[in-house]
């Protein structure tokens, strides 16, 4: 029993202590660093695509709105497979309630009421917040359509930042629905047992890393060659 509450008292919390130290190093990069970042990177562009429609660049207002399709297909599938999952987990904890004799090896971890409850509540939690954090964004991308469109016709100094908060939120929204989601497949295997919530929360680490930091590597690689 000891070994078993071990598991769940030490690989879970080092595991979401992980994944938030990971994402307040991203976060510090984005706002010091951000040209390495690949969200830093994107931020800038999604700005010069707004400075563009302001000198009346119709040819980059149109690649935005594209751009913005693109993220709001993104952001709404997303949100699908969140709500997905939230309802397969509320059809699903009464069956693994009463097959949890099945589970009674160590690895498993703990089979106790409140333990169980926790697995499920947890991955709930951050599915839900997962679909309603996208479905903000896919408001505020539809939004954003529309006044990208009416930047060339009304160029006032509001109306331009109006539509850069509204179109830094979309965007802003939909990383995190995205990320929550992310978040919540490691705490899915919870169910599976803690070793395998270490395990895929290390394998996600590594891939978003990967993924938000590939400039970094492109600008080593580059030196390198020089």
């Amino acid at each position: 029993m000891r070994v078993i509450a071990y598991l769940d008292t030490v690989l879970v919390p080092l595991s979401l202590f992980l994944t938030v130290g990971y994402h307040a190093y991203l976060w510090h990069n984005i706002k010091h660093k951000p040209s390495i970042t690949t969200i830093g990177h994107n931020a800038q562009k999604r700005k010069a695509w707004l400075l563009a429609l302001k000198e009346g660049d119709e040819k980059a207002g149109m690649l935005a709105v594209q751009s913005t399709r693109n993220t709001l297909m993104v952001t709404i599938l997303t949100a699908t497979i969140a709500i997905l999952i939230n309802l397969a987990l509320a059809a699903l904890t009464n069956n693994a309630y009463s097959a949890d004799h099945l589970f009674r090896s160590a690895f498993f971890g703990s089979k106790s009421p409140k333990i169980f409850a926790l697995k499920y509540g947890s991955a709930s939690f951050f599915s839900s917040f997962s679909f309603l954090c996208s479905s903000m964004a896919v408001g505020y991308l539809i939004d954003m359509n529309y006044l990208v469109n009416a930047a060339t016709s009304d160029g006032t100094v509001s109306s331009s930042m109006y539509t850069q908060l509204v179109f830094e939120r979309g965007f802003l929204l939909a990383l995190f629905g995205n990320r929550l989601l992310c978040v919540t497949f490691p705490l899915l295997m919870w169910m599976f047992g803690p070793v395998l919530v270490a395990l895929s929360t290390g394998a996600m680490v590594w891939g978003l890393y990967e993924l938000d930091f590939a400039r970094r590597s492109l600008h080593h690689t580059g030196k390198t060659r020089v």
